[in-house]
């Protein structure tokens, strides 16, 4: 695999702190952060369905493969030089019940800090801003 294209919610702190520190990370598999709904994010991948990509982590490929919630973290891991190891565990029968338990825990807490009718984002009308890391 090339790279891995990966669509997060950029009105979602959590979602934009993960994107912070997905870029600090050494890179087996390059990620290239694009926020989802967003002009870009139609314009790369126009068959996707963009009203879900800002429901729920999703990771493309580079042959088209497209990753949503459990294996996109897990993918997403998996292209990292430090947490390979960990992500081959998390695919994994005993592992994966950990990483959907994780991927719905940080749902929970997205929700939380996004409020109640939030669910498209500032990216709806195709335009996003991408706040730069703390600090």
């Amino acid at each position: 695999m090339g790279h891995l294209t990966v669509l997060y919610d950029a009105d979602c702190p959590l979602c934009v702190h993960l994107r912070h520190w997905l870029l600090r990370q050494r890179q087996l598999v390059p990620l290239g952060l694009v926020p989802a709904g967003s002009q870009q994010a139609r314009r790369l991948f126009p068959d996707l369905d963009h009203a879900a990509t800002l429901r729920e982590i999703t990771v493309i490929g580079d042959r088209g493969q497209v990753y949503r919630e459990t294996s996109a973290w897990i993918v997403c891991l998996w292209a990292l030089a430090d947490h390979r190891p960990r992500a081959h565990w998390l695919a994994t029968p005993a592992g994966r019940p950990f990483a959907r338990a994780t991927v719905l825990a940080a749902a929970k807490w997205r929700e939380a800090l996004k409020g109640p009718g939030q669910e498209d984002g500032p990216c709806g009308d195709g335009h996003c801003e991408v706040p730069g890391p703390p600090g």
